[in-house]
């Protein structure tokens, strides 16, 4: 493999990471919402990756290293269709006629575990990056 496809793989997972945590700081933000523009309580959303092909010379080539080498991309941003909790709260301006309020499907611990995650992901493609300059700054010293 050479820099550029290093260079390239790690900056399609420092995106794809930087679109997860946005969407979950999102999901945290509105962890209260009862009231959308589109009705009822804010749904949670979650990014869907797919890995793809490099689309270089070298994955055209077909060889064994080639034919493993992918880079992500969000794919889509979905919502959660699981149903809203329902909260007992009567002086809510959004309960039903039981007093029932509608809240968002979010569960904060698993947001906060998300979040995480991400971030770890996010540091470990910088991490990545940051290896193949080094070893292109030291191919660079070797040829001198």
């Amino acid at each position: 493999m050479d820099f550029l496809s290093a260079m390239q793989i790690g900056a399609s997972g420092l995106t794809a990471q930087r679109k997860r945590m946005d969407t979950i700081a999102s999901n945290l933000a509105n962890i209260e919402t009862t009231r959308t523009p589109e009705g009822g309580p804010y749904k949670r959303k979650d990014v869907l990756f797919t890995a793809l092909p490099l689309n270089e010379f070298a994955t055209t080539l077909e060889n064994a290293l080639a034919e493993h080498v992918r880079q992500v991309k969000v794919s889509d941003v979905v919502e959660d269709q699981s149903p809203p909790t329902m909260v007992f709260n009567p002086n809510h301006p959004d309960a039903n006629e039981e007093g029932y309020v509608a809240m968002p499907n979010i569960n904060l611990m698993e947001e906060m575990v998300n979040l995480i995650n991400a971030t770890r992901s996010f540091e470990a493609n910088i991490q990545s990056v940051n290896a193949a300059k080094s070893m292109a700054l030291r191919a660079i010293d070797l040829g001198r």
